[in-house]
């Protein structure tokens, strides 16, 4: 290789580690609630041990791709879910390309990832003794029943009026 295509890697490299950086800042930024705009470059670019910090508190699930089976949850930080994806790789037998690892989803008021501190999920729908109905919301209203019967659901049309007035059918 010359100098010139060296110089051109090493200066891909480099705009490739800005573009990571950057999009790890913004996922900082949208989890503390921070505004989403960017500063100047040279003034958002953080130090090699705070990229590192903010890696290492991202909880981390291990996959195979060819059945979705998880076969390990709950590892701390990017390199040890790296760590732990090439060992299971190895113990099964498997390709690169079948065991993969993703960052775990975690609740906004947990904090963590998942576990016993996290809310219970809000129940929404027909309430069990049918008389009222809770939308994605969490509004709740009373559940209208029609006096005519629907032959393909097997019961009467139902619906409700949400709080400005508007009727919603609910199957």
């Amino acid at each position: 290789m010359t100098f010139l295509e060296q110089q051109i890697v090493e200066y891909l490299q480099q705009q490739e580690t800005a573009k990571r950086l950057l999009l790890v800042i913004k996922k900082h930024r949208r989890k503390k609630g921070e505004a989403q705009e960017m500063p100047p470059i040279p003034g958002a670019l953080l130090t090699a041990e705070e990229t590192e910090e903010l890696e290492e508190e991202h909880s981390f699930y291990v996959y195979r791709t060819d059945t979705n089976a998880v076969l390990a949850r709950g590892i701390q930080g990017f390199e040890a879910a790296k760590e732990r994806a090439n060992q299971l790789r190895k113990s099964h037998g498997l390709k690169w390309d079948e065991v993969k690892f993703k960052s775990e989803r975690s609740n906004q008021g947990s904090g963590g990832s998942g576990g016993a501190a996290a809310a219970p999920k809000k129940q929404f729908g027909v309430s069990r003794d049918g008389k009222t109905f809770t939308n994605t919301s969490g509004q709740s209203g009373r559940v209208d029943y029609a006096k005519r019967y629907n032959p393909s659901k097997g019961r009467r049309f139902r619906g409700y009026t949400d709080p400005q007035g508007n009727y919603h059918d609910i199957d």
